[in-house]
């Protein structure tokens, strides 16, 4: 990737509408104004000048919810039941490696890159592969350590052990990547695993992730085995609280969003994984957003969602949400958008989202030569509705260009690597 001490984006437009000056200093938005910003010192070599004139500006993509490595695992058992499709992965997700993950997590963040996702919140296995991968590539990055006992007593021991040594050693990582917890499900973790992982995560400040009525199978069980939904059992162990990110969210009752707002749990919605495992597609938006609660939005791993595309993500929600409600105003553009950007930000608890002096430089320029945008009546809908992610043109992350002109240094070597190595899953 490209480091400046200085980027200068000049004339481009933004949201609003309005054509301005973007200035970054190190990692940092140093400055927006009228067009007409002047570098510090035009001459220095270690200035980047950017021309805007065709192109606009976003905050840097956030993905909630995603298995990185499942990339390598794309286009595998199709067309089948949630159940049965979740047994084989598990299966061959024991094959996994130190090399096969780092490789499955380049080539995510090489796809997030390239769909204008600068942030990613992961589920997986293997974290210090994961996590090298995320920072050599220099996308910002969320690794959680995945509680999954399957109410094995056995192996508690084990994964309390590994989760503290792992704690510990995320301790020296690079700013740019972040250590959290899991709890897989409450119906892969058993209690006194859900407990204790609960606690860990609230005692050293960390996020915890859950994936939490996914679908209605899900919810019956918890029902008939401790006579309550998986939120409210939840709920009843102690866990929920403002650091917890409950994946998918699907089956929620009012009950559950009740305790969601009171709690303040943060709902994330993977519509298209939801949609193509047949999980579901009334997604509550409307009576979470009614309820205080923050909504993000998520792909899933591509074993599920096949691709790391946010931008297509934000349009199927829309569409789904205003057709099985009849209503389309539900989930306006500045909706869509704030979800994969300021609701995440907040979220993450991370200075990004927004495009601001004093932020993080987490930026996606848009092109916007080309169909979609022409006429460019209404720059949201035209990226939301009409574009695909084909327009993202050059993306920056902590203040560095990742991707410039749809270019992502060592992207053949990433490609063919993986070409490679994939087989050894199967």
């Amino acid at each position: 990737y490209i480091c400046m001490t200085e980027i200068i984006i000049k004339d481009i437009l933004f949201i609003d509408g309005k054509r301005r000056d973007i200035s970054i200093a190190d990692n940092i938005i140093s400055e927006i104004g009228e067009v007409g910003i002047k570098a510090r010192k035009e001459e220095d070599k270690e200035i980047k000048i950017i021309d805007g004139r065709d192109k606009a500006v976003i905050p840097g993509l956030i993905n909630m919810h995603t298995h990185s490595t499942m990339t390598l695992m794309r286009g595998v058992n199709e067309d089948d039941r949630l159940q049965n499709w979740l047994k084989t992965i598990w299966k061959i997700e024991n094959k996994l490696d130190p090399e096969l993950v780092y490789w499955g997590t380049k080539l995510a963040c090489l796809e997030m890159l390239k769909t204008g996702t600068t942030c990613f919140f992961d589920e997986y296995r293997l974290l210090p592969s994961s996590s090298k991968a995320a920072l050599d590539m220099g996308v910002r990055s969320f690794h959680a350590y995945d509680f999954m006992d399957f109410y094995n007593k056995s192996k508690i021991n084990f994964y309390k052990e590994e989760c503290i040594k792992m704690y510990e050693e995320s301790l020296l990582w690079d700013p740019l990547i972040k250590f959290t917890v899991s709890i897989h499900s409450p119906y892969t973790v058993s209690p006194e695993l859900i407990v204790w992982a609960a606690d860990f995560a609230r005692k050293n400040k960390l996020l915890l992730n859950i994936h939490l009525a996914e679908t209605r199978h899900e919810v019956d069980d918890c029902i008939r085995a401790h006579g309550m939904t998986p939120v409210a059992y939840l709920d009843k162990l102690g866990v929920l609280g403002p650091n917890v990110i409950a994946a998918h969210s699907l089956w929620l009752n009012e009950n559950d969003i009740e305790l969601y707002a009171k709690n303040k749990v943060t709902a994330v919605h993977n519509i298209n994984s939801n949609l193509k495992l047949a999980s579901g597609y009334k997604f509550m938006y409307k009576e979470l957003k009614d309820a205080g609660v923050r909504i993000c939005m998520g792909t899933d791993g591509c074993a599920s969602s096949n691709n790391l595309d946010m931008l297509e993500a934000l349009k199927t929600a829309a569409l789904v949400q205003k057709a099985w409600r009849g209503d389309p105003t539900i989930m306006s553009l500045n909706e869509q958008i704030g979800m994969a950007t300021v609701n995440a930000a907040e979220a993450l608890n991370i200075n990004a989202g927004r495009i601001e002096a004093g932020m993080l430089a987490d930026l996606v320029l848009i092109d916007m030569d080309n169909y979609a945008f022409t006429p460019n009546i209404n720059f949201l809908a035209n990226l939301l509705y009409s574009a695909n992610s084909s327009c993202v043109n050059t993306v920056i992350c902590n203040g560095r260009i990742l991707m410039e002109n749809r270019a992502v240094k060592g992207e053949a070597e990433i490609l063919d690597k993986v070409n490679d190595i994939y087989k050894r899953l199967f």
